[in-house]
């Protein structure tokens, strides 16, 4: 497995799929590139698919110091440094769509084309979960038919049995669970989203509460020249149950944006 080596000796594991333009596909919190499964050969007849483990995910180191999107985000570009990677079209989602924010806000050259998923500009601005959802979350007799409740609609889950690979990364240590928590709690990219430039496209799921569906125009208005999108009945993994209508929807954002 290739590795990219960032400050303090820290590796990050990386992985590629697929041949034609780079692809950057973003993960969830706590989430490993697993959170891509079954989704990111979608989009290999036209790119090159690249996901990496967060620092505290999956095969990368699991230092304990402070995480935060931006430093995510200056990950992601070492892994495309170590990848050979100059130029990119960038995908991320929930917190993935975070750290995508700040790489094409601070990395402009880096990126071709950008789309944000069920995501939030963060702190300030953002609109965040309810109260009700933070409490059931936060006990453990409840937390993960919650989390089910919210990525996916009941029909989904009376039609599949998993494994559900956005519930989080089971490999990870409880420290870095908290750190990646306080990373995307504390993501505030407001004031920089007027300076990306390159075309996006913001989506989310129409019923997603937990990362509540008003994020998605305060973002795409604040983008200049930022499209949106919602799906209808969508909840927060809209790209994998709704992956029918996301794909072709982010595929074809993507050629138009560089026709």
């Amino acid at each position: 497995m290739p590795y990219a080596e960032v400050g303090g000796g820290v590796r990050l594991a990386y992985q590629s799929q697929g041949d034609g333009f780079p692809l950057l596909l973003l993960a969830g919190q706590s989430n490993n590139h697993h959170w891509w499964d079954g989704v990111r050969e979608d989009f290999h007849g036209s790119h090159r698919t690249i996901t990496f483990d967060y620092r505290g995910t999956g095969d990368s180191d699991k230092p304990d110091i402070p995480y935060s999107t931006r430093g995510f985000a200056d990950d992601a570009i070492a892994v495309l440094d170590a990848a050979g990677i100059d130029r990119a079209d960038v995908y991320g989602t929930s917190m993935g769509g975070r750290v995508a924010q700040w790489i094409a806000a601070e990395y402009p050259g880096r990126v071709r084309a950008l789309v944000l998923g069920c995501t939030s500009p963060g702190a300030r601005h953002g609109v965040d979960r309810g109260n009700d959802i933070r409490r059931l979350l936060a006990d453990p007799a409840t937390a993960q038919q919650t989390l089910l409740d919210l990525m996916y609609t009941p029909d989904w889950l009376a039609r599949t049995t998993g494994p559900y690979q956005t519930l989080g990364d089971p490999g990870m240590p409880s420290y870095a669970q908290r750190r990646h928590l306080i990373a995307s709690h504390r993501h505030d990219a407001w004031d920089v989203l007027p300076t990306i430039a390159a075309p996006t496209l913001v989506v989310h799921g129409a019923d997603d509460r937990f990362n509540p569906v008003a994020n998605a125009p305060l973002i795409a208005e604040r983008i200049p020249g930022a499209r949106l999108e919602l799906i209808p009945g969508a909840r927060h993994a809209y790209f994998e149950e709704f992956r029918s209508t996301a794909s072709p929807l982010v595929r074809d954002f993507l050629a138009a944006a560089i026709a």
